[in-house]
């Protein structure tokens, strides 16, 4: 069952959902279990994550988002999810790895490296306010610095 499915199993308001949504959002965690020391990068990590979540059946792919000219035609390009605008994507950084996870709940896990410990960057925030909006809709976010941080 999702936060969302919950509120709405008892009567919570959509204000309330609002207010209480950052709340057990909490990604930075005082108490970090013990971490894989194999490989700490953030590439690794992903690659981890990526073999754990295919053995539970989740399909991921990777999130690339940027911009740039297009060699051949010289055309500005922008890709990746929630990477609409500059202005949009300052303010809500979609997730390293996409997908869907049985029973079709859309999936976003955010890749770092292990030992990471979240700050409030600009970055970081945006980050987090990506991850709040799809679990606020439903689906399942997280930030990642070991595969088994994907639950």
């Amino acid at each position: 069952m999702t936060l969302t499915e919950w509120g709405l199993r008892h009567n919570v308001s959509p204000a309330a959902m609002a207010e209480l949504i950052p709340i057990v959002l909490s990604v930075a965690p005082d108490v970090q279990p013990e971490r894989n020391d194999v490989g700490t990068s953030e590439a690794a990590v992903q690659a981890r994550t990526r073999v754990a979540v295919s053995r539970m059946g989740w399909r991921v792919w990777r999130n690339n988002v940027g911009a740039g000219t297009l060699q051949e035609s010289g055309t500005f390009v922008r890709f990746g999810l929630a990477n609409d605008s500059q202005a949009v994507n300052q303010s809500l950084k979609s997730g390293d790895l996409i997908g869907i996870r049985p029973g079709g709940q859309f999936v976003s896990l955010e890749c770092k490296p292990a030992g990471w410990k979240y700050t409030g960057t600009p970055r970081e925030v945006a980050q987090a306010k990506w991850a709040a909006l799809v679990r606020s809709l439903g689906g399942h976010a997280r930030f990642v610095t070991d595969e088994r941080d994907v639950l």
